[in-house]
């Protein structure tokens, strides 16, 4: 996902009902938990869940 255009959109912990694998730490994301969905505008199939933290720190690092 280097430079691509993509959406970021905060999924709140009553939204949160599935688990996830964050790329960022390769940690498990749990129901209940509020994240991010970054979502490639390119890709849209290509969307993965973050840790908010994680995906913090990967944001800085695009930049």
């Amino acid at each position: 996902m280097d430079s691509e255009p993509i959406s970021v959109r905060h999924m709140q912990p009553y939204e949160a009902v599935k688990s996830y694998r964050c790329p960022g730490c390769d940690h498990e994301i749990r129901p209940g938990e509020g994240h991010e969905v970054v979502i490639p505008v390119d890709a849209p199939e290509d969307r993965r869940h973050w840790h908010t933290g994680c995906w913090h720190r990967e944001e800085k690092q695009r930049k």
